[in-house]
This record gives C-alpha cells, structure tokens and sequence, in this order.
C-alpha cells in the first residue's frame, strides 16, 4: 500500500507515447492560471468578513495569510520543477508517501475541487443578477436562477457556465489558456481601476482605532481571508502541459502569488480609506459600496459586477481544469479505470473526463444545496499543503542526488513550518469539515481496496507504451 513511484517512470510516462498530454503552454499563460484561480470571489466578497473581524487592519491580515501561503507555495515550486507531471499533489505524494497516501490525496482533491466549481459557478450566478440589475435594472426569476434550497427550480446560470467552460476545456488547454488569461487582464484592470478611485477620495481617518480587536482580531481575519490565496496550486496540475517545466512551474507559482499579494494588498487599504469599515462589512458587495458611499459612483457597481463575473469565470475554468488533470493521473497510473484517460487525437485533452464532469457538476450546480458547503473551510487543499511540504523533506532524505531546479531554501526548516501552520489552520476547522471528509474518504477506501489496489499499474510492473489516443 506504500509502494512509490519513481521520479523517473513518472516523467517517462509523461514523455511516452502512450497517455501523452500536448506541452503548450508557457511561463505567461502559467503564471495567469494561477492569477486565474487565486483572483476570483475571494477579494470581492471575503474582504468584507475581513473588516468585519480585522477593522481597518485588515491589509496585514491579508499580508499574514499570504506569508502561510508562501511556505508551502516553495514546496510545491520544488516538487514540481523536479517531477513536472500532471497531478499536483497526487503525483508529489505517489513519488514520495506511497500509493495509498497518494490516493487518498487525489480521492480528497476531485471532491474538492468539484465543490469548489460548483459553488462558484452558483456564485457566478448570482452575480449574473448583480450585473443586470446594476447595469439594465432587471434580474432573472429566482425559478431559473436559484436551486431548490434557495426557492428556485434550476440554476441555469450555474449549468450554462459549467457547460461553456467544460467545452472550452476539451477543445484545446493552449486555447483556454489563452482565454483565461485575457480574462485575468481584464479582473486585474477593474482592480487597479477600484484602487486608483479609491485612493482619489482616500480619508486617512478611517483607520482609526486601526486594530480594535487587537492581534486577535487580526489573525482570525488572517483565517478568513487564508482561502482567497487558495488556487496557486492550480498551477501545478498543468506541469505536463507546460513547454519548459523545471524553469516556468516555480515562476508561476511565486509570481501569481506575489501578485495577487500585491493586488489584494492595495485593494484592502483603497477599500478602507475610501469607506468606513462599517460599510465594506456590512454589504454583500463590498467593493461596489465601498465606490458608491465613499466616492459617489454608484455606476462602478456595474462595473464591479462585471469585474467579479470575469474573475469567478476563470476560477470555474482553472480549478475544473485542475481536477481533470488530477483524475487524468489517477486513471493513467491505475488506479481509476484507464479508459477514462483517453487523449483526444485532435485537440490533446483528455476530453471523456472532461466532459464527464462537467455534466456532473453542472447538475451539483443546479439542483444541490451547497449555502453550507461553501461555508467548510477547504480541509483538502490544507491537507494537500502538508503533504507537499512532508514531499520535499522525504525526498531530500531518499532521493539527494535528484536535479532540482528549484530549492527551498532552509530545509527542513521552512517545510516544517508550513506544516505547523497548515495543522493550525486544519485543527480550527469545523465538525462538518471532517465528516464530510472521513465519509469520503471511506468511499475512496473501498474503491482503493476493491478495484485500484488490483490495477495499479506500478503493481503490475506495467509500462506506458500501449498505444492510448482515442481513434478520430
């Protein structure tokens, strides 16, 4: 059950003939997938909570949980500029922890990245109202744009989003991420516009008492906003995809976290100097109130809308992105049925799964409650973090000789500490958090048992060289 992979076998069924993914995308594209995935309903939503426990502090907030970021974002910089294969953590974890860790990993992973579209792409949804009620004075009937729990019939907001991306994604990973990071661009011009006229009617006394909950208020706003980072990981399910791995997969990791640390930043302190705090905590929409009660524009609603659209529409495109990859590796190594790994001859993805899960989240999307799985804090993606950050450490000590492009510097040091603080984090998450994960986890347990651990493809000593592109 603790059988690894070595590095080698992985990249050599990246490169085969076999299961292959097309390399075509570059450092730029990679860096937006991040930005993409990072930028999304986090800083035009989690900043009012912010204020809410942080006051006009709320920018160091944000700076300390870009700092937890930051630990195992190196980690993940090192593992995957040495094993540049699809799967994120899956991958890391099967060449360090062994296959069943690496399953239950990947098992987790698909569950949550699958929740994450899914109530984002209900988060696009109501924010396709916002913009039609900002900008034309008319919304859509709860019936057609609200799921049952919420007095409505079918979100076909959510499913149309679901749908386009899930197509865009089969057609070509070049061609989406060349759409995702035009995408990118343009979030990032409303939040540099948000920034500029905000700081035209800036009023310094709005950050008194600048901390009025002390450091307490701070850090647990610091938890809060933790989740608007979660995303740069994305990157790293396109490692088989991307043309020069070992140099471009730690640019993009740093780089789209730095910016988004950047721009987070100086929204945080535009947003409190250019309304009181009372307002950006007490409205739904808390940038748009920010313009409208602090600057006189109530037209940058409309805008904002618009801007929070684009930014939750790329966010649906890389994490779905992300998910397929990861289930695109399991089904390769085995694990998962193999034919659900089939590439497509003409546009290189694998376009079976994508699909498939587009139409299952869709109808998540449309039909399932998810108020309270949006609120679990996402115990996946912190467990993931631990598990890169143990990676590095167990091959340092296993493997020294391996090339690293990338090092984290201070090892085991700085690993250590991104595993305390991802434990912090995981130790304060709510019981329906680990419910919710333990009845997953035993549902992957007795897949694992009763069909992977007889398919894996590294216990039957099998190679990629079978022939696995879907005929034209």
């Amino acid at each position: 059950m603790f059988v690894t992979r070595s590095v080698s076998d992985l990249v050599a069924d990246s490169e085969g003939e076999g299961e292959k993914l097309r390399r075509s995308i570059g450092p730029v594209a990679l860096t937006a997938l991040g930005v993409g995935a990072i930028i999304g309903t986090g800083i035009f939503v989690v900043i009012g909570e912010g204020a809410k426990l942080a006051g006009p502090s709320l920018f160091i907030a944000f700076i300390i949980a870009a700092v937890t970021c930051a630990f195992s974002a190196l980690s993940y910089a090192e593992l995957a500029s040495s094993v540049p294969v699809s799967g994120s953590a899956y991958t890391f974890s099967y060449a360090t922890l062994g296959e069943l860790v690496a399953f239950i990993i990947g098992w987790d992973l698909i569950l949550e990245y699958g929740v994450s579209v899914a109530a984002v792409a209900v988060g696009w949804g109501g924010n396709v109202n916002e913009f039609l009620k900002a900008t034309f004075g008319f919304v859509l009937p709860d019936a057609i744009s609200k799921s049952p729990s919420e007095g409505g019939v079918f979100n076909i907001p959510a499913v149309f989003i679901v749908l386009l991306i899930s197509v865009l994604l089969t057609l070509g990973t070049r061609e989406s991420a060349r759409l995702n990071a035009i995408m990118v661009v343009i979030k990032i011009l409303i939040l540099l516009f948000f920034i500029v006229v905000a700081f035209t009617s800036f009023h310094s006394g709005n950050f008194e008492p600048f901390a009025p909950e002390g450091f307490g208020g701070i850090a647990s706003a610091a938890g809060v906003i933790f989740f608007a980072y979660i995303g740069f990981d994305a990157v790293t399910t396109a490692s088989e995809e991307s043309k020069n791995p070992s140099r471009d997969l730690p640019i993009a990791i740093i780089g789209s976290l730095v910016i988004s640390t950047v721009l987070y930043v100086l929204v945080a302190v535009a947003a409190v100097g250019v309304a009181p705090v009372d307002t950006l905590s007490g409205s739904d929409a808390p940038l748009a109130a920010a313009l409208n009660e602090g600057a006189g524009i109530p037209w940058a609603g409309g805008l904002l809308a618009a801007g929070a659209l684009i930014a939750i529409t790329s966010v649906v495109l890389v994490i779905m992105y992300g998910q397929t990859r990861i289930f695109f590796a399991m089904c390769r190594d085995g694990l998962l049925p193999r034919r659900l790994a089939k590439v497509h001859p003409r546009y290189g993805t694998p376009a079976r799964l994508t699909l498939g899960f587009g139409v299952l989240i869709a109808i998540l999307a449309a039909l399932v409650p998810l108020d309270e799985i949006v609120k679990l804090v996402n115990i996946g993606t912190l467990f993931a973090f631990v598990l890169v950050n143990v990676g590095v450490i167990v091959l340092r000590r296993t493997r020294p000789d391996m090339p690293r492009p990338f090092r984290v510097p201070g090892v085991p040091v700085i690993p250590i500490i991104g595993i305390l603080l991802c434990g912090y984090l995981i130790a304060q998450l709510p019981w329906e958090t680990w419910l919710r994960f333990v009845v997953w986890l035993v549902i992957g347990l007795i897949i694992y048992f009763g069909y992977s651990i007889r398919h894996s493809r590294v216990r039957l000593g099998e190679k990629a060289d079978a022939p696995s592109v879907e005929k034209a």
